[in-house]
């Protein structure tokens, strides 16, 4: 309805933030050229072509590469060596591809680590606090955070539930999780991704067609730990993660 209500204004060019936003303004118009932004896979999404040749009224910015799953799993496995179970969490309503996106990445890591992947669909705070409460009921249990809006909105609930049940918890979200007291975050600066979709808006509005405008990835990628919420989980960060980091809470 409010995607319908924007598109009904007739704007010279519309910036679109998520998967699910995109999706519905996509829905309304063909015409208006739509710039978005944090997208994780445009091609399956069906916003584009493909990325060099976009080919619609869509062209824009991922925050992510399939490549970065695995990335996840080895700094939880770096910062929490005992760690030999891993809950992957993430909300099949709003998670790229329903989940699909990410997780057959980190199961193929799982299995290199010797780790047991647990595939852990939620949709609430209590399904949050229900499996990261199954997962500390044993020791050696981790959480992998996928990426996706609604984990982000949600991530107090599973900061909480981690911390009450020692399970470290690594999030492909922005910064904030590791500020609010996660232990790591590690993904692409979002801000970044929205200063360089300005220019695109730019020329879109000096003449030029998203169609011939390509798809760009995320050239910065921010890793934050929370060395504070490490001590509370009986962890030793090792040095040369810290050097690696973009920011370290202490």
């Amino acid at each position: 309805m409010l995607a319908k209500e924007l598109v009904n204004l007739q704007p010279d060019v519309i910036v679109t933030s998520s998967t699910q936003v995109t999706a519905s303004v996509k829905r309304e118009t063909q015409t208006i050229p739509i710039v978005f932004v944090t997208v994780a896979d445009p091609i399956r999404a069906g916003f584009v072509a493909s990325l060099s040749r976009p080919g619609g009224n869509l062209t824009g910015f991922t925050n992510l590469e399939i490549s970065i799953a695995s990335k996840w799993l080895e700094l939880l496995t770096d910062l929490a060596p005992s760690v030999k179970r891993v809950a992957m969490m993430f909300n099949p309503d709003t998670a790229p591809g329903g989940g699909s996106f990410f997780l057959p990445e980190v199961e193929a890591a799982a299995r290199s680590l010797n780790v047991e992947p647990i595939t852990a669909p939620v949709r609430s705070d209590a399904e949050i606090e229900m499996v990261i409460t199954a997962l500390g009921r044993k020791p050696g249990g981790g959480i992998v955070v996928l990426p996706d809006p609604f984990m982000a909105v949600h991530r107090m609930a599973i900061i909480s539930a981690a911390a009450g049940n020692k399970a470290p918890a690594v999030a492909g979200l922005p910064q904030s999780f590791a500020r609010d007291g996660g232990l790591l975050s590690y993904a692409a600066d979002i801000g970044d991704l929205f200063r360089r979709a300005a220019p695109y808006v730019d020329r879109i509005l000096r003449g030029a067609k998203p169609a011939e405008l390509p798809v760009q990835l995320p050239i910065k990628l921010v890793m934050v730990v929370n060395t504070k919420t490490a001590k509370a989980l009986g962890l030793a960060v090792p040095p040369s993660l810290l050097l690696r980091a973009d920011e370290v809470i202490e």
